[in-house]
């Protein structure tokens, strides 16, 4: 499922027109995105948990040349399902 594909089951379940549907996607989309900028988790009771975990920095080869380099710390989003969304797809 895409975006567009997404708002119009939203605005189908909701009875919300597509455009206000889009705005709520849009707007849970950019809720989640800054909670994770700041460090925040985000946690859904019974879909799942929004979290950034850290990787730090570590020492990598090139595949081509099989020089080491150097791999930068970095923050990656991760999520983690609750057990509502766990049993509704078992």
């Amino acid at each position: 499922m895409n975006k567009n594909e997404l708002v119009a089951s939203v605005a189908q379940i909701s009875g919300l027109t597509k455009a206000d549907s889009a705005r709520a996607v849009d707007g849970i989309i950019k809720a989640i995105t800054k909670s994770l900028k700041a460090n925040k988790e985000v946690r859904l009771v019974g879909f799942g948990t929004f979290t950034v975990t850290h990787r730090p920095a570590r020492e990598g080869r090139n595949p081509r040349t099989g020089q080491k380099i150097k791999i930068r710390a970095s923050k990656l989003p991760k999520f983690r399902s609750g057990k509502g969304l766990k049993d509704a797809i078992a």
